[in-house]
Parts: structure tokens; sequence; C-alpha cells
């Protein structure tokens, strides 16, 4: 049986087939169904798998779930996602594993993992739960449950967690800011709520807090956090200030901070000479921007690896405690901030 065969009896290309079992987007449901429930009865082995002696002893799959506010169908090339991607293949080929990547909607969450794992059982599946509920990681916990979930954490489930300290983070950026000078000092938060950002903000408030500065109620934004363009409802908001500008803007993530920095742009608003702007993640667009972003360094490298780690040893059965980890990030300093006095 060969994937030309499959292609023949659900009546579609090779692409479709090609996708439908590796789990990306680009077929309806319906023809991803059709496709996986006849790879199933015929026995149907990917030719990659052919060679191993157990075709689960040496496979990770990545999930994604799309269609979640954050993460889009083409959440593969956005920079933070693509960069921790690319480390986790890594530590994993180093490892003697192989990694399959698999996208699955959200909507149907349960049935997709299921079928995926009908047609090639992998030994652990590393899961990017940005924007996932508690439930939602629960079920698949059930379906596999050599299990480590990134980007998020839920503290009451009994499951492995492998997160960026985005308190500590939002504590850095406030820090930072505090000790250029700024007092007065806006929040640019997203319009798509998740873990992430709710504990940025949480240590961010907890860096005025500590300072006896507070956030003005003007000075509080919502824009999208995949849109990297400029915020036309952020430049109203921006000129009905008038001249109760922030001197300094906190943006929850990179994308959010590089569209500030454009619509400040439109407004002949200066960079950092009138506000200054950080923002969280350092993707690769922040070198780019002009001017280049000071933002929060979040260690892929680090979470990558320590999610691999945890994996093995869950397959390997070397360790059997669940366990939250928290991975400290780093100020990242470049030119999009000033010194209060040299604004």
């Amino acid at each position: 049986m060969k994937i030309d065969d499959i292609a023949k009896m659900a009546g579609v290309s090779k692409s479709a087939v090609s996708l439908a079992l590796n789990g990306k987007p680009g077929v309806s449901q319906q023809t991803r169904e059709k496709i996986l429930n006849i790879a199933e009865a015929e026995g149907y082995i990917p030719r990659t798998l052919k060679t191993q002696s157990n075709n689960t002893s040496k496979i990770f799959r990545f999930v994604a779930c799309t269609h979640t506010g954050i993460i889009t169908e083409q959440y593969q090339s956005q920079s933070f996602f693509m960069e921790l991607m690319n480390n986790i293949d890594q530590f994993i080929t180093s490892k003697g594993y192989s990694l399959i990547i698999s996208s699955v909607n959200v909507e149907s969450l349960e049935q997709e993992i299921k079928n995926l794992e009908k047609i090639q059982r992998s030994s652990g599946i590393l899961l990017l739960g940005t924007n996932l509920t508690d439930t939602q990681i629960r079920t698949i916990s059930k379906l596999q449950p050599n299990l480590v979930v990134l980007d998020t954490c839920y503290e009451t489930l009994d499951i492995n967690f492998v997160v960026m300290n985005n308190v500590y983070g939002g504590y850095q950026a406030g820090e930072h800011l505090i000790h250029l000078g700024h007092q007065t000092i806006g929040y640019v938060e997203s319009t798509s709520r998740m873990y992430n950002f709710d504990m940025r903000k949480k240590g961010f408030q907890q860096a005025m807090a500590e300072n006896n500065l507070t956030i003005h109620p003007e000075h509080r934004f919502r824009i999208s956090p995949t849109d990297v363009t400029v915020q036309e409802g952020f430049k109203q908001a921006i000129l009905n200030l008038e001249d109760n500008l922030p001197t300094a803007l906190f943006c929850e993530c990179d994308y959010m901070a590089i569209s500030v920095i454009k619509s400040l742009s439109e407004l002949k608003i200066n960079v950092p000479e009138d506000v200054s702007v950080i923002g969280f993640d350092n993707i690769d667009e922040a070198k780019i921007i002009s001017p280049e972003l000071t933002t929060i360094h979040v260690k892929k490298d680090k979470i990558a690896a320590l999610a691999v780690e945890k994996l093995l040893e869950e397959i390997e059965n070397t360790e059997s405690d669940k366990m939250k980890i928290l991975v400290d990030t780093e100020l990242t300093t470049r030119k999009s901030c000033l010194a209060i006095h040299d604004q």
C-alpha cells in the first residue's frame, strides 16, 4: 500500500493524502477522516517507519492546535514558533528520535488526535498549549499519557509543563522602564487573552506597585497580537490623548510592539525620543524594525531542551513525577527605549 493507492481510493491527490497523514492544514475535515480511515483499514505504514523495528519507540509528535485566536494555520511561519520547533527538532534528532509536526483544529481536537495516533502511534507528544483550556489539555493526556505541554501552565493538572517565566519577564520590563526614569507608563495588551499574557501583566503590575506607580486607565490599550500592521484603533486612542501621552509603553509581545512602533510613526510620534517601547519574546523581527526593539528574551532553546528531556524520561520510565518548569527570561536592550532625561 502506497500513498498513490490511498489517493486513488479516496479520489484525491497525493499531496492531499500527505497533508492528512501528517496532520497538516490544507484539506477539509471530511476528506482528512476519509483518508485516515482508508489508511487504517489498509494497514498503511509510512515509509519512514518501515525500517524501524518498533514504530512507536522513536517518534515524537509536536502538536499545535490552530484557530485558538493566537495560533493560526500559518503559525509555523511566525518567528517564535519556528525557532522553538527548530530547537526541538535538533534536540530530538540528537537523541535518535524522529519528529512529526501535526496541526489540528481545536474544534475537533480529540477526534483528530485519535486519528493521528491510530495511523501513526507516537511514543510521546509535545503539545503547544498556547491558549488551550485545562479541559482540552486533560483530554490529550488521556489519549497519550506521555505528554509535555509548552507555552502555558495549569498548576492543578497532573501533567508536565515547560514555559517561560512570564511573571519574571513582565517584572523585568517594568523594572527597566522605571530604572530609566519613566513614571507615566502605558500598557498595551492583547485582545486575545491567554496564560502567558496574563502572567506578564501580573509581573509588570508588581514592578509598578513596588515603585508606587499605577497605569492610568487612558494609558491602557488593546490591539491584535498577531497583526504586524498599523493598528487604527490604537492610533485613534493615541490621538484622543492629545498632550497626555505616556512616556513609555510595555507591549505583551513583540508583534504588538512592532505594530505600536509603526502606528506611532504614522502619527509622527518618534520612538524612543517621544515614547519608549518595550516588547516580549525577542523574535527575529525585533532586530529588523527601526528602531531595534528592546524586549524580553525568551530562552526557546532551553525550553526545547528541557521539554525533550522530560518527555524522554516519561517514555523511558526513569521519572514518574510530573513537573511544572519555569525558564527565566532576560532583558535585551536595544534602541527603542531611552532614559526619561534623554527624551
